[in-house]
């Protein structure tokens, strides 16, 4: 997969854990013993893959200030209602499933970013694509925040990127050195 063309074998190995297959399962993110769109929607069902060394998302979401607020407020109804469904969702922040899945739909990856974890540092982010993926961005961050703050905020993660990646590829040098 183009995603772990630059990545050690065994940095990938936990991927296909989850990954095995183009086919949607419906049980990556609801349970099986308790199919509940209201437990899905919920941000701890992203952390199931999303977290740890290949995949550090739930660790950046829960200690940044997003994170912070879902995790203060998510037993408050009034702030998060998970019996709503997505198209509906008013929160008072964002949750993985609010701004991945965007009113309701299934397609996480409409929304994907496949920055360096996913080993993708050499990616062109000048390249037409990315000029799509960071507009539906804006188009999401901007239900909070102006759309120049959210451009001026995936401009910084472009150039942490680019900064990670120089990083990423003096540490793997020195240790194969």
């Amino acid at each position: 997969c183009a995603w772990s063309i630059e990545r050690p074998p065994g940095d990938t190995a936990g991927c296909t854990f989850c990954h095995t297959s183009s086919e949607e399962r419906c049980s990556t993110c609801h349970q099986r013993h308790q199919f509940d769109p209201k437990v899905a929607r919920r941000a701890e069902q992203c952390k199931t893959c999303h977290w740890g060394k290949d995949h550090r998302d739930w660790e950046a979401y829960d200690i940044g200030l997003h994170g912070v607020v879902y995790q203060v407020n998510k037993w408050k109804p009034e702030q998060f209602d998970f019996s709503k469904k997505l198209s509906d969702a008013d929160y008072v922040g964002p949750t993985c499933q609010y701004c991945r899945m965007r009113g309701g739909h299934h397609n996480v990856q409409r929304f994907g970013t496949v920055y360096t974890s996913m080993g993708m540092s050499m990616a062109d982010r000048g390249a037409p694509i990315w000029n799509e993926k960071r507009d539906r961005w804006v188009s999401v961050c901007d239900d909070c925040h102006s759309p120049r703050f959210a451009r001026e905020q995936l401009q910084a993660l472009d150039e942490a990127v680019k900064d990670a990646g120089l990083k990423y590829r003096e540490t793997f040098k020195v240790a194969e050195d």
